[in-house]
């Protein structure tokens, strides 16, 4: 595959926009599902909402492959006596980044526009302290537009999720624009292989999983490998691309969009695993780079790894500009490589990779 399709382009834009924050995934998990129903045996929601799929294969072996299906985002905490909107958030956000945001609170069936605002910089002294000092989360409130508590309480409730305003463009060197690709590029590249694997049968059963809750810690990955019992994993996932300026690349490393998926070295992944799909990528003329993470990568395969009696797991990155903010870029020709990498993959025998290290 040397181009994301308009189908699974479509598929794409469809869960970006697709409200998801950690605990509330339903509707872009039911999304995914109608789309993959099409090319798997079985598919089904476990009870702590990952979507779990199985493709059938030949052998006793069982590959699966996870990305996860919530994003960041926020609950409507309080509603003042003025209406504005008070709210916590929900996974990692810089509270630095938010203010003059325009954001989307779910309520019931509807979506209600706000506005993210606080205090401005010109309604403080000089020698504030508050112009100088990190925002926090309690500082800022969302304009609905209203008046007061009574008119806001028709609108939302304590409890209703926020997410930042859907946007899904384009830019120059074949670089999509959106909220989300963390990590519903993950999704997109799962939902491409099954595709990719309609008229092939495997020799290993595939197990295609949307995770849920990774962002609030791994949740959802715990319990999925407890229903699948993978003999192998393959999570997918962003990570932090470093061609941008004032980056420190002796400290994170060099990796750039448009230069291919990731294959991460390092403690946490089945070394073994890694090398395989490193040679597969050279075999293939896949383009591919390489990051070091000697810590934890903070991503479903480091939960999958320890579940029940351990299991060989690893894990694909794509490169992701901007991550954890409302504005999101990858790019096409990194997805499309991780695609061909793990379509490759899956027609492998995995019986010849075992071991830790």
């Amino acid at each position: 595959m040397n181009e994301i399709d308009d189908k699974l382009l479509s598929l794409f834009k469809e869960i970006t926009a697709t409200p998801s924050p950690s605990g509330f995934e339903t509707p872009v998990q039911q999304v995914l599902k109608n789309f993959i129903e099409q090319y798997v045996d079985d598919c089904w929601v476990d009870v702590h909402g990952n979507v779990i799929a199985h493709k059938k294969g030949q052998s006793d072996k069982t590959l699966m492959l996870i990305a996860h299906s919530d994003e960041i985002g926020f609950m409507v905490k309080h509603i003042d006596e003025l209406g504005f909107i008070r709210f916590s958030k929900i996974g990692g956000i810089d509270a630095n980044f938010l203010e003059g945001l325009r954001v989307i609170i779910y309520h019931n069936e509807e979506k209600v526009q706000g506005v993210i605002g606080k205090k401005p910089i010109h309604m403080k002294m000089a020698n504030d302290k508050e112009r100088s000092k990190p925002i926090e989360i309690g500082e800022l409130w969302i304009d609905i537009g209203v008046s007061s508590k009574e008119e806001a309480e028709k609108m939302v409730s304590v409890g209703d999720i926020i997410t930042f305003e859907p946007l899904f463009n384009s830019l120059s060197n074949n670089l999509l624009v959106c909220k989300s690709a963390d990590d519903k590029v993950g999704l997109l590249i799962m939902a491409a292989v099954l595709k990719n694997l309609a008229k092939c049968r495997t020799d290993v059963n595939l197990y295609i999983v949307s995770s849920v809750q990774e962002e609030i810690g791994l949740r959802g990955a715990i319990t999925a490998t407890y229903n699948v019992n993978p003999d192998i994993c393959i999570a997918i996932d962003v990570t932090n691309a470093t061609d941008f300026p004032n980056v420190n690349k002796n400290i994170f490393g060099d990796i750039k969009l448009n230069s291919g998926v990731v294959i991460p070295i390092g403690a946490k992944f089945n070394s073994n695993l890694q090398m395989q799909l490193k040679q597969i990528a050279v075999e293939n003329k896949i383009n591919y780079q390489v990051e070091a993470l000697s810590n934890n990568s903070g991503t479903d395969a480091s939960a999958v790894q320890i579940s029940r009696g351990g299991v060989i797991s690893g894990l694909i990155s794509i490169p992701c500009r901007y991550m954890h903010t409302p504005i999101e870029v990858v790019s096409k020709n990194d997805v499309c490589s991780a695609i061909n990498l793990l379509t490759k993959f899956c027609k492998t025998d995995i019986k010849t990779i075992g071991g830790t290290h």
